[in-house]
């Protein structure tokens, strides 16, 4: 399928025009590198003074309660995470940050993680101590996209917040216009078909008429199956997939060349 305005009236699989691209983050628009490298660290060394100065507020209370919600979760199942202290602030705080670091390691999908630590990167976008680095792909077939009619949607599992900072706050400036919606564990796992169903129906738009691109076969076998079209992110970086019955892209720029999905 080609996305030139020349032809973007060929039909995906199943017969209806691709209407729609929804985008993995992390080793599909964004360098794995930058997450693990320069994100998770950066949050991991900030959160125990961010609780500090930010104990009391709201929308941290939220975070707090999911992060109490699945360490019994843990402790139930049995997988032995760091104990939380209900007691005086100072230990309390102490022991929820151990506890988030654990999580950090486990590379655990966590949505009061990913919450909590969209706020703590929320400071370093706004003094410009992050900058997120896109592929150089990136930019071009956003505005193609665009000037074609897509809808382009975001799908990550890391927070909305988290998403619209990187993309609003890259090395090569605010992309934020190009982005129609952000999804994130709030909508479902990656790994859940009804995800995809889900934010299809947000996109209004069938299935049929989305292609998503990730760099993780469980997630495109999870969209496949809920009648998305699928491609198969290989980014340098990115750790070796089986292909599936996935196609495979190494730039965004391939897509105007595939003749069908």
């Amino acid at each position: 399928m080609t996305l030139s305005s020349q032809t973007q009236e060929r039909t995906a699989a199943g017969g209806r025009k691709v209407s729609g691209i929804l985008l993995d983050i992390e080793g599909t628009t964004t360098p794995i590198a930058f997450v693990h490298e320069v994100l998770f660290p950066y949050a991991r060394s900030r959160i125990r003074s961010f609780l500090e100065t930010h104990w009391d507020s709201a929308d941290i209370s939220a975070d707090l309660a999911r992060l109490r919600e699945e360490h019994h979760a843990d402790t139930e199942q049995g997988v032995a995470p760091p104990p939380l202290i209900d007691g005086p602030r100072a230990a309390a705080i102490e022991s929820i940050t151990e506890y988030v670091h654990w999580l950090i390691d486990q590379d655990r999908k966590s949505t009061g993680l990913k919450s909590l630590q969209g706020k703590i990167w929320e400071q370093g976008y706004t003094d410009g101590t992050l900058k997120a680095p896109l592929f150089a792909d990136v930019l071009p077939a956003l505005a193609r996209w665009r000037h074609v009619g897509l809808k382009i949607g975001v799908f990550s599992s890391g927070s909305v917040l988290a998403q619209k900072l990187l993309f609003g706050h890259t090395e090569v400036g605010d992309v934020t216009r190009f982005i129609d919606a952000y999804f994130d564990t709030t909508t479902g796992s990656k790994m859940s078909i009804d995800s995809y169903r889900q934010i299809a129906s947000a996109l209004h738009l069938l299935p049929s008429e989305v292609l998503f691109i990730s760099d993780v076969i469980g997630e495109l076998d999870a969209a496949r199956l809920a009648g998305m079209n699928t491609l198969l992110c290989a980014r340098p970086g990115n750790p070796p997939q089986p292909t599936g019955n996935h196609k495979v892209i190494q730039s965004f720029g391939e897509i105007s060349e595939i003749p069908d999905i």
